[in-house]
């Protein structure tokens, strides 16, 4: 594992919740915990539980900062086919499935490509190329070509229209003694083409990535009483802003942080 220096003099705090922390760059980062094959866990804090879990973790964290910024504004737009074969697989939970999105980096005005994959053992990989900031709604030739290959579906890229946005403010942070990364996730809303958009206020959709096992920063989690849920913006964000389409699976997260959503037409 790669050794961080803990030493660095902290940065500017990247919110209220975990103050002043050493930063990591972007190389540090992805030399420590790239994690591009990982198993992840999703949670949904409240700001007092937000706050509890930086008292139990501050200590040995590392923020990414990019030219001193620790958080970033994301936006990405979903890509399914016409029977929505992506979001089914993922509803219904099926063992192999995908997942197809663009990626835009607001900040730096980066774009990328990803392709989502997740194996029979549950372990998500991720694949990803550059992409258009300019086309982050569309796939060119090159990107289906992509699409295809890393899917193993010829003619699947083809097929594959937008479906839904999300933005949201994110922050990462890395676990110094432990190969683990923890994103925390602000200000998360979903718009859908003549759906409307809705958002989940007043709650932080906490996600840790670690090879396999639950890392210190999931046992810390577990101690404060905050257990994992069912949480894909995907399929969330599809299923609040269509409750015709079946959400079982995240059903007691949506019920329990979407109850009092109600969907604003007048911005589709």
């Amino acid at each position: 594992m790669t050794t961080i220096d803990s030493t660095v003099v902290p940065s500017r705090p990247a919110n209220p919740y975990f103050g002043l922390l050493p930063t990591i760059s972007l190389g540090e980062l992805n030399d420590a915990a790239a994690l591009q094959r990982r198993v992840d866990r999703k949670y949904v804090l409240t700001a007092p539980e937000l706050m509890e879990l930086s008292n139990q973790l501050s200590a040995r964290l590392a923020i990414l900062e990019i030219e001193g910024q620790q958080d970033f504004g994301y936006e990405s737009v979903y890509f399914d086919t016409a029977d929505l074969r992506s979001f089914l697989g993922a509803a219904r939970s099926r063992r192999h499935r995908f997942k197809v999105r663009t990626r835009n980096y607001v900040d730096s005005g980066d774009a990328m490509l990803e392709v989502k994959l997740r194996d029979g053992r549950g372990t998500t990989i991720k694949r990803r190329r550059s992409h258009s900031v300019l086309q982050v709604d569309r796939l060119d030739a090159a990107a289906i070509d992509f699409v295809d290959t890393e899917i193993g579906q010829p003619g699947l890229g083809d097929q594959l229209r937008p479906v839904l946005t999300t933005s949201y403010r994110r922050t990462t942070m890395v676990d110094l003694e432990d190969v683990a990364r923890v994103t925390i996730d602000a200000d998360l809303r979903f718009r859908r083409p003549g759906k409307g958009q809705v958002g989940l206020n007043r709650c932080f959709v906490v996600e840790t990535k670690s090879p396999g096992r639950p890392s210190f920063i999931d046992r810390s989690l577990w101690r404060l009483g905050v257990r994992p849920c069912k949480f894909s913006k995907y399929g969330i964000g599809m299923a609040v802003l269509d409750p015709t389409l079946a959400s079982n699976k995240w059903h007691r997260t949506i019920a329990r942080h979407f109850d009092s959503a109600t969907p604003d037409h007048r911005s589709s």
